[in-house]
C-alpha cells in the first residue's frame, strides 16, 4: 500500500516536471541545437518538447524490455519471478478447484471420484496436510481401510496433523474391533486435545470396558474441568465408576477398601440403587445399623426397588414376620402408592399370614400391571384364602404369560440384564441401565393358548359347579393357609405349582 502510494507520488512529480519544462522550452526563443558526428540539428520549441518526449518513451521501453530479458533469464534459472507466479497461481486454481471437487464427491457418497479428485489436488498443490485426509477419508468409504492406514500414518509425522491422523486411525481400529490398540490411541489423542468431547467420550468407553476405573474417573474429572459434562451429570457417573471399583476391590479379597468406594459412591449418587445397597451391606459390617438404614430409606425415596428390601432386611436377619412388617414401616410409609411399596407390603403380610391385608396391599395393582409378580402375588393370596384350586392355577397360568415387570433394561439398546452392570453386555454403553418395563413382544409362549384347557377358567360355569365346588372347599376356607400332606403351607407351594403349570402344555401336546 505504501509503495503504491510513493509510486503515484512519484509519477505526478515526474509529469509536473516535464509539464514545467515544456513550457519553459515553450516560451523561450530560439531552440535546441544538436551537433553529433559532423551533423547540426537545430530544433524549434515544439520540435524540441516531440524529442523529449520521444526520448522518455524509448528509454521507458527499453528500461521494460531490459526487465523482461532478466525475468526470462531468472525464469530459467529457477527463481521466483513474475511469470512463475503467474504459472503457480495457475497451478493452485487447478488444485483447489479439484480439491472442492473432491469434497464435494466424498458428500455425495462418490468415494472413488473423491480419491481421483485429491491425487489430482495433491499434484497441483503439494500440501498433503489437505490432499492426505481427503485420501483417507475417501478410501474409508470405499473400504480399502489398508489404503486409509496407509494414509493416516502420513498424516502421524506431520506435527501439524498428528492429531487428525491419530483420530482417523483410532476409528479403523474401533470399527475392526481392536480396542487395546484403540485405548492406546485415544489416551495419545487425548494428551494432544484433552478438551476435544468425541476423543474425552471414546477414552472414557474404552477405559469403563477394560476396567480401568481409576483412568476412567480422571477422564471424568477432565470432562468436568472443560465443561463438556454438567455437574450433576458428572456426580452421577463418577458415583458409577466408584462402584464399579469397589465391585473390583471386593473381588480381590479387600473388603475393607470396598466398603469405603461402596460409600463414597452412595454419597456421590444416592439415586444408584446398587451402590446404596452395597454401601448399606458395608454399614452393617460395621454395626452401623443407623446409618444403612438411612442411606436406604433415602435411595428408597428417590426410586424404589426390591434390591433396596433385601438389604433393608439384612439389617435384623433374625425377626419374626410380625416384627418385619413393623419395621418395614419405616420405608414403606415413605412413598405408599407407589408399586414397589404396594407389592412388598403384600409379600411381607403373605409371609406374616395375614391375607386380607395382602389383598389390600395389592389394591388394583392386578388391574393396573398385570404382571409376572402381581399375578403370581395373587395365586399365593388366594391359596392362602383357601380359594378353589382352579382359581389358584388360573392366576398361575395367567402369570406364565404376562410381561415380566421392570427390570435392568439398556437405554440404547433396549436389552435386559439380569443384574445392574456398569457398561451394558451389548452395546457397550457406559450408564445406560435404566430399571423400567421393556417392552412386551406380541407373540405369546409356545402352549400358551392351551393353558386356559389345561386348568380351566377363572369365572364358575354354573350356579351348580360354584355350589358344588364352595361345599369341597369349606373345610379349606375355615383353616387359612391349609398345610399340605408334606407340611408346606399354601404360599410355599404356589411356586411349585407354577412349574407344573409350566409343564403341562408340554405333555399335553404329547399326548
Amino acid at each position: 500500500m505504501l509503495w503504491s502510494l510513493l509510486k503515484i507520488i512519484l509519477f505526478v512529480a515526474v509529469v509536473a516536471a516535464l509539464t514545467l519544462g515544456a513550457g519553459y522550452v515553450m516560451e523561450s526563443q530560439g531552440g535546441i541545437q544538436i551537433t553529433a558526428g559532423g551533423y547540426e540539428f537545430n530544433l524549434g520549441p515544439l520540435q524540441s518538447v516531440i524529442a523529449v518526449i520521444v526520448l522518455v518513451i524509448a528509454l521507458y521501453v527499453v528500461f521494460k524490455l531490459v526487465s523482461l530479458l532478466i525475468a526470462v533469464l531468472k525464469f530459467i534459472n529457477g527463481d521466483d519471478t513474475a511469470l512463475s507466479r503467474y504459472f503457480d497461481r495457475n497451478r493452485e486454481r487447478k488444485g483447489y478447484q479439484a480439491l472442492s471437487e473432491g469434497m464435494l464427491a466424498l458428500s455425495s457418497g462418490e468415494g472413488k471420484l473423491a480419491m481421483a479428485k485429491a491425487q489430482k489436488a495433491d499434484r497441483y498443490l503439494h500440501r498433503p496436510g489437505l490432499t492426505n485426509l481427503l485420501t483417507a477419508q475417501a478410501a474409508e468409504m470405499t473400504g480399502d481401510t489398508r489404503k486409509a492406514e496407509e494414509v493416516y500414518k502420513k498424516l502421524i509425522t506431520n506435527d501439524e496433523t498428528r492429531f487428525v491422523g491419530i483420530r482417523g486411525m483410532m476409528k479403523l481400529k474401533l470399527a475392526k474391533g481392536d480396542t487395546e490398540t484403540a485405548l492406546k490411541l485415544a489416551e495419545r489423542a487425548f494428551a494432544l486435545k484433552p478438551k476435544h468431547p468425541e476423543i474425552q467420550d471414546t477414552l472414557l468407553q474404552l477405559q469403563a470396558q477394560k476396567h480401568d476405573w481409576r483412568g476412567a474417573r480422571q477422564t471424568l474429572s477432565a470432562k468436568l474441568k472443560h465443561g463438556s459434562l454438567p455437574r450433576d451429570v458428572y456426580r452421577r457417573r463418577d458415583a458409577v465408576l466408584a462402584l464399579s471399583e469397589a465391585k473390583d476391590i471386593f473381588a480381590e479379597d479387600k473388603p475393607i477398601e470396598a466398603r469405603e468406594a461402596a460409600i463414597a459412591s452412595a454419597k456421590g449418587s444416592p439415586d444408584l440403587i446398587p451402590g446404596a445397597c452395597m454401601a448399606a451391606r458395608a454399614y452393617i459390617a460395621r454395626g452401623e445399623q443407623k446409618k444403612a438404614v438411612r442411606i436406604l430409606k433415602k435411595t428408597w425415596s428417590v426410586q424404589p426397588h426390591p434390591d433396596l428390601a433385601a438389604a433393608f432386611a439384612e439389617i435384623a436377619p433374625d425377626e419374626t414376620p410380625a416384627e418385619r412388617m413393623k419395621r418395614f414401616r419405616t420405608i414403606t410409609s415413605i412413598r405408599p402408592d407407589h408399586r414397589e411399596t404396594r407389592l412388598l407390603r403384600a409379600e411381607l403380610a403373605l409371609a406374616a399370614e395375614d391375607f386380607p391385608e395382602a389383598r389390600r396391599a395389592m389394591g388394583d395393582l392386578v388391574d393396573k400391571e398385570p404382571d409376572a409378580r402381581t399375578l403370581t402375588v395373587m395365586a399365593a393370596i388366594a391359596r392362602g384364602e383357601g380359594a378353589p384350586e382352579t382359581e389358584v392355577r388360573g392366576w398361575l397360568a395367567k402369570a406364565l404369560v404376562a410381561p415380566r415387570g421392570p427390570q435392568w433394561v439398556c437405554d440404547s439398546c433396549h436389552h435386559i440384564h439380569g443384574e445392574w452392570v456398569p457398561v451394558c453386555e451389548n452395546c457397550g454403553g457406559f450408564d445406560t441401565l435404566s430399571w423400567t418395563t421393556p417392552p412386551q413382544s406380541d407373540a405369546a409362549p409356545a402352549g400358551a393358548e392351551m393353558l386356559p384347557l389345561i386348568v380351566g377358567a377363572l369365572e364358575d360355569t354354573s350356579k351348580d359347579e360354584s355350589a358344588q365346588a364352595e361345599a369341597e372347599d369349606a373345610p379349606e376356607i375355615l383353616t387359612p393357609n391349609p398345610p399340605t400332606e408334606e407340611g408346606k403351607t399354601a404360599a410355599e407351594e404356589t411356586v411349585e405349582d407354577a412349574e407344573e403349570v409350566s409343564d403341562e402344555p408340554e405333555k399335553e401336546g404329547a399326548k
